[in-house]
């Protein structure tokens, strides 16, 4: 899915990423894994020239920031966002990747809410076939990674819960509170992290966006 493709209601990916503070190659490649790097690549030195992003180097590292151009986009991408909470309700299947969920919420963990030292959690989709069901986000100070493969650290909790109901929970069609009742999810291993992680997770920044009726 490129740029052309998104749905209604969505920003560019490119575009979200950089908004939301990824300057690093590797992070904004993360952030759209359904595009190429060659093609990612190209769309960056295209903003570039287009005065929309800066690229800067120092020594070996790369980066790329929003120009004050680039940074306008902001409100624009955000009421964007807010429209598409509202009124896009219907889920399709392409809006159900555990890989996109796992990393925007990376993006605004309270980090200083988790634990200080390494907190695992894994996630435990049973609607997914089983080679994508398994993820690991792993919490380690003021670092956060995405694993799709087994870090090898011991799990302080496990979540078990449906990728449909965990996209629903994370954009504000069901609350917390609904979803523990309807005993949608399981929750094993520390009973502190399990009592905290609705606080700890949370909902994406447009969840609390009114829907109409």
């Amino acid at each position: 899915m490129h740029d052309a493709d998104v749905l209604p209601g969505k920003a560019p990916s490119w575009c979200r990423e950089l908004l939301a503070g990824s300057t690093h190659f590797n992070d904004l490649r993360r952030g759209n894994p359904k595009m190429s790097p060659a093609l990612l690549s190209k769309r960056l030195r295209r903003l570039e020239r287009s005065g929309v992003v800066q690229r800067r180097v120092e020594g070996t590292h790369v980066s790329y920031v929003l120009t004050p151009s680039g940074e306008e986009l902001r409100p624009a991408v955000e009421a964007l966002a807010a429209w598409g909470i509202r009124w896009i309700g219907e889920l399709g299947e392409e809006d159900l990747d555990p890989h996109l969920l796992l990393w925007d919420m990376r993006r605004t963990l309270p980090l200083q809410a988790w634990p200080r030292g390494r907190t695992v959690v894994a996630f435990e989709f049973d609607d997914v076939p089983r080679g994508a069901a398994r993820w690991w986000l792993c919490i380690s100070g003021n670092q956060v990674d995405v694993c799709d493969v087994d870090p090898g650290f011991d799990v302080d909790l496990t979540v078990r819960i449906g990728l449909r109901t965990m996209v629903e929970l994370w954009r504000g069609d069901r609350s917390w509170q609904q979803t523990l009742r309807g005993e949608l999810i399981t929750l094993t291993g520390t009973s502190e992290l399990a009592h905290r992680l609705p606080v700890l997770l949370g909902q994406m920044p447009t969840a609390a966006v009114p829907r109409p009726g």
